[in-house]
């Protein structure tokens, strides 16, 4: 689990979930960024991963240059769809 900086600086997550902190060393097998644009320091944090999904309402963001699977999308109207998905 890991989060990104806003949500950090929010209180949504401690320091240390922080994507792209050091301490962060063991890539994961799956990241889903939801809602995540993809800024240079959290593109670095998540370049080991196995597989990226990425959904975003933004078709232009550089998240979906990682992206193994992108979803263009409202995250609010996306992301409760998948989860009864799955």
């Amino acid at each position: 689990m890991g989060a990104s900086r806003a949500a950090v600086d929010a209180g949504y997550a401690p320091n240390e979930m922080q994507v792209g902190r050091p301490a962060r060393s063991s890539p994961p097998e799956l990241y889903v960024a939801v809602g995540i644009s993809g800024a240079i320091q959290h593109l670095t944090g998540i370049k080991d991963a196995r597989t990226i999904v990425a959904i975003n309402k933004d078709s232009e963001a550089p998240i979906f240059e990682v992206a193994d699977i992108g979803l263009v999308g409202d995250l609010f109207r996306s992301s409760p769809s998948l989860e009864r998905l799955l």
